[in-house]
């Protein structure tokens, strides 16, 4: 599909008023010029300028306060009086209350019940009325647009609204203003597109030469998609480890402006992110949230790319609203997706010395992890974690290593069922079982969540494996195995679908079938 003409001209008009607008914002009489710190570290090993906008440093901890305020201080007084609504699981939920309360004015914001309690209560110190519904930010907010249809509130838009970007937009005007050379490209996280498109329309018009380069989670494409298509699409669901940017579709005047403005998109992975939070923090000692690391992470997979040097580059480090109880996942995934550390399943014969010759071949190399288990007569398996300096070099090289000496070598790096559940359990192989299912899901972090699975599931299926992981996020991560017999599969399949929760089948996972089987 081909952008119209009358596309073409809708982008541009929005582009333009937009530009006019961030001039006039409002934005400082509650956001600070965050600073533009130079990245030494990230500079250094990435032989390349970087710098950071610290958009951490806001009072509430990111940029929304700077479109929230926008918007509702350009409300009539009539819209003031009557107060304002929004829906959010946590920043801009955060960005309306701040403004709301400079404005004396009242605010009710509709969050998820799965939302951390540490959001809720600062929203909440703030003065606002906080009412909690659904598992997700999509059910929080057609609640949301239930009670406006029934009051006299303003709805406050997280992103898509012309004032909401304009105000996001100031970020961009801040940056131009506090870097006297050229800018080759800046990195934009992507969630609904507000702070990009903002962001976008003040480069393009003022730094045309600047590359515009938008990160999104490779689990949440929202922007991606909807250029790859050329129109917006829905995704059917998206990912929640970074849940500030877990939108299924992007805004609709958001899309107008980022198809035109915007150079391309980057998609990153989890362990992208974790790994970028670890390159914020030995830069500037802050604890960055997921999405707001998904800059620095898209820029170090363009770097890679485009092998560029020396060149002038910007990320946006969007908020640093990050769950402490997060942070053990992002320590654990942070060197795997820096490269540092590889995973590996690796079969050794079940004999006397054997153990102690695969350990003279490993050599002293740096281990992260080591799980042995017996399996049978024949043989064992090991789960072995190697933490690398040279990742690329040094892991062909110990695969290399272990098969030249006779032992079957799965890498399992990027295994994400390996990563959140099988390093962590103990056991083994049940022979005893049949007809084992295995099933990775997404649990909301809410009571009655696991009640509601083992009520579906009845007395038809035994469990016979169940692993549960909470990472500090909306959703819980479980690893159920039942006994579902070849003809029950299509019945279980069915139960799975009806049940709601995102799920991975992954009976055929060479790790299952290594370490668990």
């Amino acid at each position: 599909m081909t952008i119209s003409k009358t596309q073409m001209e809708i982008s541009s008009t929005k582009i333009k008023q937009l530009a006019e607008m961030i001039p006039a914002t409002n934005v400082y009489d509650v956001a600070d010029v965050s600073a533009l710190t130079f990245a030494k570290r990230l500079s250094d090993r990435h032989s390349n300028q970087v710098w950071l906008k610290r958009e951490d440093q806001q009072s509430v901890f990111s940029f929304k306060l700077r479109g929230a305020y926008n918007k509702i201080s350009n409300l009539s007084k009539e819209q003031l009086q009557a107060g304002v609504i929004a829906a959010s699981a946590g920043n801009h939920a955060q960005g309306v209350a701040l403004a709301a309360q400079r404005l004396k004015i009242n605010a009710q914001i509709v969050m998820p019940t799965t939302t951390p309690r540490i959001k809720v209560e600062s929203v909440r110190a703030m003065g606002a009325e906080v009412v909690l519904y659904g598992d997700n930010y999509d059910e929080a907010c057609g609640h949301a647009l239930e009670l406006v249809a029934t009051s006299a509130q303003t709805f406050i838009h997280p992103y898509d609204d012309m004032a909401v970007m304009a105000g996001q937009g100031t970020v961009a005007k801040e940056i131009l203003e506090q870097f006297e050379s050229d800018i080759d490209a800046v990195f934009i996280p992507v969630g609904g597109g507000g702070l990009i498109a903002g962001m976008s329309a003040w480069i393009r018009t003022h730094s045309p030469k600047t590359k515009i380069i938008g990160v999104e989670p490779a689990d949440a494409p929202t922007l991606h998609a909807a250029m790859a298509a050329q129109e917006r699409v829905i995704l059917e669901q998206v990912g929640i480890f970074a849940d500030g940017v877990a939108v299924k579709q992007i805004g609709e005047n958001t899309f107008d402006v980022a198809r035109e403005t915007v150079d391309e998109v980057i998609l990153v992975s989890i362990d992208e992110m974790c790994a970028a939070i670890h390159d914020i923090f030995d830069d500037t000692r802050v604890l960055s949230e997921p999405a707001g690391a998904l800059a620095v992470a898209g820029m170090k997979k363009y770097i890679t790319r485009e092998n560029c040097k020396k060149q002038n580059l910007v990320a946006v480090n969007s908020g640093a609203n990050v769950n402490f109880d997060r942070l053990r996942h992002v320590v654990e995934r942070s060197e795997v997706g820096e490269g540092r550390e590889g995973l590996f399943a690796v079969t050794i014969p079940e004999e006397k010395g054997s153990f102690l010759r695969f350990c003279s071949i490993i050599g002293r190399c740096s281990i992260s992890e080591f799980n042995y288990r017996y399996s049978k007569a024949s043989e064992a398996h090991i789960f072995l974690g190697v933490k690398f300096e040279h990742a690329q070099t040094e892991k062909i090289a110990m695969i290399e290593r272990l098969a030249d000496n006779g032992y079957a070598v799965v890498d399992i790096s990027d295994n994400e069922m390996a990563k959140l559940h099988l390093r962590h359990l103990v056991g083994g192989h049940s022979p005893e079982l049949e007809d084992e299912f295995l099933v990775r899901f997404e649990f909301p972090e809410r009571p009655g969540a696991l009640l509601q699975f083992l009520e579906g599931m009845g007395s038809r299926w035994n469990i016979s494996l169940f692993h549960y992981r909470n990472h500090g996020s909306a959703y819980g991560r479980v690893l159920v195995a039942a006994q579902v017999a070849a003809q029950d599969r299509d019945a279980f399949r069915a139960f799975l679908d009806d049940l709601g929760y995102r799920y991975y089948e992954e009976s055929d996972n060479p790790a299952y079938s290594l370490f668990l089987r």
